[in-house]
């Protein structure tokens, strides 16, 4: 049984990319004229995520670390900025905060919704949770410290008008998110590993045997045809988005919480099973890291394609969303430092989660 349940999946992950290829073939060059077709486009476009990035995580696998780490990274970012720089183009200078709004949501969604999610499944069924503080301050810390620098300083720096940073200002922003998520993959992966294996283990972590060198050359292939598919359906797909968003009268700030969810959906599905045997250690590992290079690798790339896209960045905060910010790091912190956590903890990551899901829909 267990074998067929594999094969299956197997066959699944093959033949999802060629799909969202045919499908992108199928429809580039023109918009989606059919609810049919744009149900088509969607599907396709989550399908291909959700492949590719099981295929760099198999590619990661078999390379090891540090490497694997920034493979993974990479697909993701890859992934991400794809998204956003097809609706940025797409959008016109309207579209200029779409960025902020997917990068803001990418931290809110990681540090109250999968934080809580995890804590919820962990605790239900373990009643206390635990996980080593040295390893989850650390990522804490420098997710803190990336996402103040690239979201709140816009909004008070001078050299530009409006919540934007002036040219030189966005190449700084740039340099020391990657400066900072480099040193943390580091420390991650050679020099503190040991600060993120489960409380309990002893040396290294057990894996499953590595994949062979067949698997892993055609998940690289297949990886490649995801991305491209991915960045091709994201360009198709954004004027049924902008529609879709002007119809319903919400925010524009929607779509980056979209797109947030949709590249971060599979590293939460793994993270939440991952806590429901007792591995929160692990289920942090994946959530923050991925929150990490979420923000550590998308704002330098977008500070780079921002050269080539019309009207200006606006990466800083309202208001609203600084106290929000301000009250996730805050509440993490006190969750995470005495090592342990309850049923309590999750349920304050979550109501966070529900403000900041439903002030985006009506702020």
């Amino acid at each position: 049984m267990i074998g067929m349940r594999r094969r299956a999946w197997t066959r699944w992950e093959v033949m999802v990319p060629p799909v969202a290829a045919v499908v992108l073939a199928a429809t580039w060059g023109r918009p989606p004229d059919s609810g049919l077709v744009v149900a088509a486009v969607a599907l396709a476009l989550v399908g291909a995520v959700v492949a590719a990035v099981h295929h760099a995580e198999v590619v990661a696998h078999r390379v090891g670390e540090p490497f694997g780490t920034l493979i993974l990274a990479i697909a993701v970012t890859v992934i991400e900025v794809g998204l956003i720089v097809m609706l940025m183009t797409s959008g016109g200078p309207e579209a200029g905060s779409l960025a902020r709004d997917t990068v803001f949501a990418a931290f809110m969604i990681v540090c109250n919704g999968v934080v809580g999610l995890c804590l919820l499944a962990g605790a239900l069924r373990h009643r206390v949770v635990e996980f080593k503080v040295e390893g989850v301050t650390a990522a804490l810390a420098t997710l803190s410290a990336v996402a103040t620098m690239s979201l709140v300083l816009p909004s008070f720096t001078t050299s530009s008008p409006g919540p934007t940073f002036s040219p030189p200002q966005l190449a700084f922003a740039g340099i020391a998110s990657l400066t900072l998520y480099a040193v943390f993959v580091f420390m991650q992966t050679v020099r503190h590993r040991d600060y993120f294996l489960p409380p309990g283990a002893d040396g290294e972590e057990v894996h499953a045997a590595p994949p062979s060198a067949r698997q892993s050359w055609t998940s690289l292939g297949l990886l490649l045809v995801c991305l491209v598919g991915v960045v091709g359906l994201a360009k198709t797909a954004s004027p049924a988005i902008e529609q879709a968003v002007a119809a319903a009268g919400a925010p524009r700030a929607v779509v980056g919480v979209a797109i947030a969810m949709l590249v971060l959906l599979p590293e939460t599905a793994a993270a939440v099973r991952a806590a429901r045997r007792n591995r929160v250690q692990t289920s942090f590992n994946l959530a923050l890291g991925s929150a990490l290079a979420s923000i550590g690798l998308t704002i330098p790339a977008i500070a780079l394609a921002s050269r080539w896209l019309e009207g200006p960045l606006t990466l800083g905060l309202g208001p609203k969303e600084m106290v929000l910010l301000a009250l996730t790091v805050v509440v993490t912190t006190l969750t995470v430092a005495p090592g342990r956590a309850t049923l309590m903890q999750g349920t304050v990551h979550l109501t966070i989660f529900g403000a900041f899901l439903f002030l985006a829909v009506t702020p």
